[in-house]
């Protein structure tokens, strides 16, 4: 929130606390919520007006095809850098990760097997 911590926002609340009284700041903070309502309302019956000036000149329409095509020109493009990647990259992750369960059981084991002795003497 315009990168105002929490110790400097109960600072900035004890400077209106100590400027305007308890009595007021109710008065205040009421005024400022109706301020951003109303500010709010104008800003949607902006966009609404834009959005109805975009449909009837038929603008709302091109830019979602403009940005259909731009999405599938960049797929194409990434298709043809990557290539078969995707299954190479599989198969790598699957040499590398698919004997990994077997080979932890293996140290653990061997782990067990040195251990062993070592735990009996105590």
């Amino acid at each position: 929130m315009f990168g105002i911590g929490g110790g400097e926002l109960v600072f900035i609340l004890f400077i209106v606390l100590m400027l305007f009284g308890s009595d007021k700041i109710p008065e205040i903070a009421r005024t400022m919520g109706k301020a951003m309502a109303q500010l709010k309302n104008a800003t949607n019956d902006i966009k609404s007006e834009i959005h109805k000036g975009m449909e009837e000149n038929g603008i709302n329409q091109s830019v979602a095809d403009i940005t259909g095509n731009i999405n599938a020109e960049i797929n194409k493009a990434k298709q043809n850098l990557i290539g078969d990647a995707p299954d190479q990259l599989t198969k790598i992750q699957n040499d590398i990760v698919g004997d990994l369960p077997g080979q932890v059981a293996q140290s653990k084991e061997e782990l067990d097997e040195l251990t062993g002795p070592i735990k009996r003497q105590r």
